[in-house]
């Protein structure tokens, strides 16, 4: 009766345990991370008699927990992949609505300038268009800066999620060690008998863990986990946690690189940090950020480099030459913003180096940097996108001197370089914040073209003289004032053009109108000939070669046949208020194939920049997506074999339930054997 009763007791205490795992499970259900458990029951040694083995009770083997660790680890892998994918798509879907939005956008700017342009062309002498003309010029400078300032708030904002997400991380990393240390001190884990709870709670840390970066996790000694980079850069040794750091970054101040503390040494693994919110923030900051601030300022470039040529060879209402229109892209201090140094140079850091804008319509949207190597005279340019090297050779000594790259020159101006240093080269990704318009009065628009051409009064030929185009006021390669222009409202000199018959060839002669002193006479004769004139067709009167002694900065054309002795005089467009040839030639610049080497227009350009940010945030959505996808999948599949189902435990609650009365019923019927036992010796 002993035994029965002891029986009895060993069911009561395993289906008491079994009650309390269940409800354990049941009232765990939403808890995240949360692994089912389950008891083990276990046959307790019979006791042996000369009848055979009777048995003596139930005991609890273990209580175990549900975990596949392939799954587990397929979910923190989804994770990673799926929060990379959802950080990079929110970043660049506020890009795209800012760049795309009418209102924050610089579409309608470029129209409503162009357009403005094309009315005051129709009435050059009018003052209310000319102000709308400067209205709508002022409204473009504030949507480039506006945008360029929310390019930065942006920036910022990523700068301020990597310092939370390293702050998150590392709050993290401390627990994973602590739980790391208190699971290979828990009480029986000797014998196998694992602390359930805490395992789940460093699941669930390492699941969080990835959400914020790709890592890498391996069993260690005493169940604990080791916990690591894809890299192999540790993070978790045992109970030891590494330290994530932010620092200001030595290639670009105005970003943040990643750090990684152990042991008293910090490393600089900003290339390592893939994956995760941390991954998908670095992503969008490479690959989204960095290009739409080069690609908008190489249009603030190529808008203020084409409207200033075209504005400086104009005439204003008072007859002067027309001005820088917007801010001077060539300034020195322009050039000198667009290198920065490494923080890792070595010393004395006196290099000095410049970026000249050449050629506005050859310039790309693109970053480089420019490394010394050797004794610090070799140099090599790098494409930060491509990682190719553009160009590369060896500086002179001393070492002023240029390195020619499409659209853009990088200036050595002097200094010492020393090997190893590195310059980031940044020929557009400052242009949009320091675009300015420069022309102040309506009075000061350059509208008329400065130059003009009269027929003779005795010409008796069928020649016909246009109206001139310009070139240029100054000198390509010195940037000084062409002699022609170098007296305020005049031209110096003004030019005749008389024709003559030679040796039956019709030539022309230059001379200076004021003085009557020849130029350039014409000659048939010579090899090649000089100054000839071929009947039938347009005949150019000045080289257009700025390396040319007789260029000019501008042209003028002749078509019929002027007779010998026909002659024209060129002069400066006095009182020419009413002519709108360079108001023209402005508003054409909005429908012009400025960029890409003739091939776009500042529009289709900026539209090409949205398009660019459109294509990847809808393939950022797609791949969200999908990363979701897989995640839910595999988070399912864990839940199928670590989640609670509350109907299945509801049915476990009414099997240990029954088992555990059924229990005490035995104990019940041996109390009643022994009592009926003690009465039968009253």
């Amino acid at each position: 009766m002993a035994g029965l009763i002891g029986i009895g007791l060993t069911g009561i205490l395993s289906h008491q345990s079994a009650l309390n795992t269940t409800g354990n499970n049941i009232t765990n259900a939403n808890t995240p991370g949360y692994s089912r458990q389950e008891v083990l029951f276990e046959t307790l040694e019979g006791q042996r008699t000369g009848a055979g083995t009777i048995g003596s009770g139930v005991s609890i083997s273990d209580i175990r927990r549900l975990a596949d660790e392939y799954l587990v680890q397929q979910v923190r892998e989804d994770s990673t992949l799926f929060s990379e994918q959802e950080t990079l798509n929110s970043e660049l879907t506020r890009l795209d609505n800012l760049l795309g939005g009418e209102s924050t956008g610089l579409s309608n700017a470029l129209n409503n300038f162009f357009a403005a342009l094309q009315n005051a062309a129709e009435d050059p002498t009018s003052l209310p268009q000319r102000q709308l003309v400067l209205s709508e010029a002022q409204q473009i400078v504030n949507r480039f800066q506006a945008l360029n300032q929310e390019f930065i708030q942006q920036r910022e904002s990523v700068k301020t999620q990597m310092e939370q997400g390293v702050k998150d991380a590392n709050t993290l990393l401390k627990s994973i060690a602590e739980l790391n240390l208190a699971i290979s001190e828990s009480p029986g884990i000797a014998q196998g008998q694992m602390p359930n709870e805490l395992l789940d709670k460093r699941d669930e840390k390492l699941r969080q863990l990835s959400e914020l970066v790709n890592i890498k996790v391996t069993e260690g000694e005493g169940s604990q986990v080791n916990v690591s980079l894809t890299n192999g850069l540790s993070l978790v040794v045992g109970s030891n946690a590494a330290q994530f750091g932010t620092e200001e970054s030595a290639e670009d101040p105005t970003r943040l690189s990643f750090t990684l503390s152990n042991g008293g040494r910090t490393l600089n693994i900003d290339e390592q940090i893939t994956g995760g919110k941390l991954g998908g923030l670095r992503r969008f900051d490479n690959e989204a950020l960095k290009p739409a601030f080069d690609e908008l300022g190489r249009i603030a470039i190529a808008l203020s480099a084409t409207m200033n040529h075209q504005h400086e060879i104009g005439m204003d209402l008072e007859g002067d030459l027309g001005g820088l229109f917007f801010t001077d892209i060539n300034s020195l201090e322009a050039q000198r913003s667009r290198v920065v140094a490494n923080a890792n140079n070595q010393s004395p850091q006196t290099g000095r180096l410049a970026v000249e804008i050449t050629d506005s319509a050859a310039l790309a949207a693109g970053t480089y940097t420019l490394q010394f190597s050797g004794d610090g005279r070799s140099f090599e340019l790098i494409d930060k996108a491509t990682g190719e090297t553009v160009n590369q050779g060896r500086l002179p000594d001393p070492v002023q001197s240029e390195i020619s790259m499409p659209g853009f020159n990088i200036r050595v101006e002097g200094g010492t370089f020393n090997p190893g240093d590195k310059y980031l080269i940044l020929p557009t990704r400052n242009a949009a914040e320091s675009i300015g318009l420069e022309v102040a009065r309506e009075e000061d628009l350059a509208f008329a073209s400065p130059i003009r051409a009269e027929a003779g009064d005795q010409n008796i030929g069928t020649g016909a003289i246009d109206q001139g185009t310009m070139l240029n006021v100054r000198n390509p390669f010195t940037s000084s004032v062409l002699p022609a222009f170098s007296q305020q409202g005049q031209l110096s000199p003004p030019l005749e053009i008389r024709f003559r018959d030679d040796a039956g060839t019709l030539v022309y002669d230059v001379y200076d109108a004021s003085s009557g002193a020849i130029l350039e006479a014409g000659d048939a004769s010579a090899v090649p000939p000089v100054n000839t004139f071929t009947p039938g067709v347009s005949n150019k009167l000045f080289p257009e070669d700025p390396s040319d002694p007789g260029y000019r900065g501008f042209q003028f054309e002749v078509n019929g046949e002027p007779a010998p002795g026909d002659s024209f005089v060129i002069g400066y467009n006095s009182n020419g208020v009413s002519d709108n040839r360079n108001a023209e030639f402005l508003a054409a610049l909005g429908t012009a194939n400025t960029l890409n080497n003739g091939s776009q227009s500042f529009a289709e350009g900026y539209a090409g920049l949205v398009e660019d940010i459109g294509v990847k945030t809808r393939q950022s959505q797609l791949d969200m997506d999908a990363g979701k996808t897989l995640l839910e999948q595999s988070t399912n599949q864990r839940e199928s074999v670590s989640g609670v189902n509350l109907d299945e435990e509801a049915g476990r609650l009414i099997q240990y339930q029954a088992a555990y009365n059924a229990s005490a019923q035995v104990m019940s019927v041996a109390q009643d054997l022994f009592n009926t036992l003690l009465q039968s010796f009253r």
